[in-house]
């Protein structure tokens, strides 16, 4: 369906600004965020704009399935239950092991779609699928993870999968529709979640999303869409942030599955640039990352892995820079 892309953003958007719109007139009867000691938000925030992007996505899947290894089964299920689990953490949480444990069987139900259908023996299989999982998982908890700024979580996902729909374009129109529409469904939870933002993902948002971002990536690299290093380049500034940070906080010894405020985007709100000053570097970052991403692999496969050093130095040297004025902020302190 050479329309297929054009309808499903067209259908996502409106579904997804219908499901703002319902949201925001049931604003008090949502769970609200209340702010902590962790938080960067100084007021109660609603906490289910995931729904109205679900609302646009979730049709637009359903007409136009992504190309996943398994069909609808290899996704679909595992999202369905990463969702509930969300759904019920934001209205009272759930115990840490309980989400662990429904966070792992929703990466190995997708991990195991996507490896059994390589042509290769069940040992291979099993070796390929046990890391996948541990990626997927990643990817769902990381995401949630770097969900506590305005606009920074909503910005990475409508940029990242504009790039992999971009590729899947290129490659044959109705294979975008999906990635396409996911990303029209965030724009309208983006203008009522930037800075100040009047609602939140919430997890029902962000743990979905991720692992989303995180299967779709695994299965377009299984599906031969695009090279193992695109989906790295693409979410990069959220991937080096979550995963350095937890390094960390591990290496200190600290009781790293708490919430916190040590991230580099959270501490770079706290250093002085707000919600506003950090969405702009961190949007900067991904437009950087993905842009490159899309253009390596369309143009200049061979030079992926270079573009992929090259941001992974730019990040690091943005992080070193928040560390070193957190360093000096902390001593003054």
């Amino acid at each position: 369906m050479p329309n297929a892309p054009i309808a499903a953003v067209v259908l996502a958007l409106v579904l997804a600004a219908i499901g703002v719109v319902v949201l925001r007139l049931r604003a008090a009867s949502l769970p609200p965020d209340v702010p902590n000691a962790r938080s960067l938000h100084a007021i109660a925030v609603p906490r289910a704009g995931g729904y109205a992007v679900w609302l646009g996505f979730l049709p637009v899947a359903l007409l136009f399935p992504p190309p996943f290894p398994g069909g609808v089964a290899g996704w679909l299920p595992p999202w369905v239950a990463l969702t509930i689990i969300s759904a019920r953490d934001d209205v009272r949480e759930v115990g840490i092991a309980t989400r662990l444990v429904v966070h792992a069987c929703a990466a190995l139900w997708a991990a195991a779609a996507i490896a059994t259908t390589l042509d290769v023996s069940l040992p291979a299989m099993i070796a390929l699928a046990v890391p996948l999982a541990l990626v997927i998982a990643w990817g769902t908890n990381l995401y949630n993870f770097m969900d506590g700024s305005d606009g920074l979580a909503g910005t990475m996902g409508a940029l990242g999968f504009v790039a992999y729909g971009a590729i899947a374009f290129a490659r044959g129109g109705a294979a975008a529709a999906p990635y396409l529409a996911l990303a029209a469904a965030l724009v309208p939870f983006l203008a009522v979640n930037r800075p100040p933002a009047r609602l939140f993902l919430g997890d029902v948002g962000a743990v979905p999303l991720g692992f989303l971002a995180a299967a779709f990536g695994a299965a377009g690299v299984a599906n031969g869409e695009w090279p193992a290093w695109f989906p790295v380049l693409v979410f990069l500034p959220f991937a080096a942030d979550a995963s350095l940070t937890l390094v960390g906080r591990i290496a200190r010894r600290e009781r790293w599955w708490e919430g916190h405020r040590k991230h580099y985007y959270q501490r770079l709100a706290q250093l002085g640039a707000g919600h506003a000053g950090t969405l702009r570097v961190y949007a900067a970052l991904m437009l950087g990352t993905a842009a490159s991403a899309v253009a390596c692999a369309r143009f200049a496969p061979a030079l992926g892995a270079l573009a992929l050093s090259f941001w992974l130095a730019v990040v690091l040297i943005v992080f070193s820079k928040i560390d070193y004025h957190w360093r000096n902020k902390t001593k003054m302190g």
